[in-house]
């Protein structure tokens, strides 16, 4: 059995990224006592020990398939025999808003979603666990996440220790040129705003998928940014957007405007950057001096899961280096499993062992250095950033 590598680009260019961030946050930001779950009324009676099933919503096109029958996923049909439990999986996330909208009833009135085990970004994860949405993992039944989880991953703000959210995959937002035609290189994210690219760059419109790598870009602490980063942050682009330095705001397309060359330099997903590559050698990708977002997509278990400790088992079986491997190659983004690389480095196969050298997989030593994790934007920042950053990007 073969399996087929995922084309990341693909699964990134069905997210809907323009006005992430607002469709949600009326419900978490409006701070509804009645929305928020205390931790004893989180648990429902776990069905797992005689009820050998579980429901897992992922995003589209993100977990390894089977080369003659995309239906088939390797790694979870060897769960699935070596546990003895059934997997019903669904590609039903297409954008973080959206999946919010249609749980959050449910969770808000504490019913079951339906849904044992689901993966939003770690941006959204946060309106979750604020919430009390989500249960806390048991981490005695999950010895591979204790052991094997990327300590630059351990301790995002909104969930000190990953008790409620583990990565599914990471990713950098950086930044991506054409060196080739742009005639010199990009250390620093000041370099975008010079004359040379005036018209020819774009940035991400996603508020949340944006902000960090521009604040650190001046230079700002994004661990503990403050208000008044924000907005010199967004004084700095009004005068790029009024001097039409930034061709535009862009969802995913910003690929199309990059392979193109209609753009030489754009704000980027590292796990685009590997795709856009195998085309075009002369496209790369730089974590600027000043430091770039690592982010993360996670599993989380929603509030009255039926069927929890068979989730915390298939959490923890994808933390099982071998296993990490197998779908670090599939998707090709950031893998949340440093000790998988060196399962693909002893691959007999050339093509994976090369995976194991790629910093976009795995990040070298040097641009971990230059890698943070941006603090929550709270309930109350959100709509008054959000409506200053929609004003600006024409949403």
């Amino acid at each position: 059995m073969r399996v087929s590598p995922v084309k990341s680009l693909t699964r990134r260019s069905l997210l809907r990224t323009l006005g992430a961030g607002a469709g949600g946050a009326a419900l978490a930001g409006c701070g509804v006592p009645a929305a928020y779950v205390r931790p004893g009324d989180r648990a429902a009676a776990d069905r797992s020990g005689s009820d050998k099933r579980l429901v897992f919503a992922n995003w589209p096109l993100y977990i390894d398939t089977d080369e003659e029958d995309a239906e088939v996923r390797p790694t979870l049909a060897e769960f699935e025999k070596a546990s003895g439990v059934s997997v019903k999986y669904t590609e039903e996330i297409n954008d973080n808003d959206e999946f919010f909208g249609k749980v959050s009833p449910a969770l808000m009135n504490h019913q079951d979603t339906g849904r044992d085990l689901v993966v939003v970004s770690d941006w959204m994860c946060a309106r979750y666990v604020h919430l009390g949405w989500v249960q806390e993992m048991d981490r005695s039944r999950q010895p591979n996440v204790t052991r094997h989880l990327d300590p630059l991953l351990r301790k995002p703000p909104f969930d000190p220790g990953r008790k409620h959210a583990v990565p599914w995959q990471s990713g950098i937002t950086g930044i991506a040129y054409n060196r080739k035609k742009l005639g010199r290189e990009i250390r620093h994210t000041s370099e975008l705003w010079k004359d040379d690219l005036r018209g020819r760059v774009t940035l991400l419109a996603g508020l949340d998928e944006a902000f960090c790598l521009l604040m650190q870009g001046n230079g700002a602490d994004v661990t503990r940014w403050t208000a008044d980063d924000f907005h010199t942050m967004t004084d700095q682009l009004r005068r790029l957007v009024r001097k039409r330095h930034i061709r535009r705001f862009t969802g995913n397309d910003y690929i199309k405007d990059l392979s193109s060359g209609d753009v030489l330099a754009c704000q980027a997903y590292s796990g685009d950057v590997i795709q856009l590559q195998a085309d075009n050698p002369d496209i790369e990708f730089v974590v600027p001096e000043e430091g770039a977002e690592l982010w993360a997509e996670s599993l989380m278990i929603p509030n009255l899961a039926r069927h929890k400790r068979n989730a915390e088992q298939l959490v923890d079986y994808y933390y099982r280096p071998d296993v990490a491997a197998r779908l670090a190659a599939a998707v090709n983004y950031v893998c949340p499993v440093p000790a998988a690389r060196e399962v693909l480095a002893s691959s007999k196969d050339k093509e994976l062992a090369e995976l194991a050298e790629n910093p976009l997989i795995f990040p070298s030593d040097d641009m971990r250095k230059h890698l943070a994790t941006a603090r929550d934007m709270t309930s109350k920042e959100r709509p008054g950033f959000a409506k200053e950053w929609n004003e600006i990007v024409g949403l």
